[in-house]
């Protein structure tokens, strides 16, 4: 499935969100859709384990951005990007253990969107965290 075609599918509830303008969030909710079609192609190899990860890593990418996104503070957004990012490096990991199944050109394609993701997501966490480093000041106790 083309990015390009998937757009013209969503719903405007999802398209019409303010979060909907975050770049990342459109890539993960993407790639969380092609993983499940993935996902089901890997399962019909009898590779349900594989297939579970794999889906459930890269599902999980959208939803930690869409929830740290909701959070009204930066430590809170920075902690669920965080878990993003885990989860980002986790489906990249088990996209590299399916090419077997899925083929070099899916799986490097795969990949390689989440390397886009994966730097977005690193610099998400950099933004927040210089928001809410705390000032340098040496503390005294007496």
């Amino acid at each position: 499935m083309r990015y390009e075609d998937w757009l013209q599918e969503l719903p405007e509830a999802i398209s019409g969100d303010r979060l909907w303008q975050l770049n990342t969030y459109r890539q993960a909710l993407f790639l969380g859709d092609i993983a499940q079609k993935d996902a089901a192609l890997i399962a019909e190899k009898r590779w349900w384990s594989l297939a579970d990860q794999l889906a459930r890593s890269a599902g999980s990418i959208s939803a930690n951005i869409a929830e740290g996104y909701s959070r009204p503070t930066p430590s809170d957004r920075t902690r669920f990007y965080a878990y993003a990012l885990g989860s980002a490096r986790e489906a990249r990991d088990w996209y590299f253990k399916a090419r077997t199944i899925l083929g070099n050109e899916v799986a490097d394609h795969r990949i390689t969107l989440l390397a886009q993701v994966i730097r977005q997501l690193i610099n998400l966490q950099k933004h927040y965290k210089r928001a809410i480093q705390e000032p340098s000041e040496s503390y005294t106790v007496e």
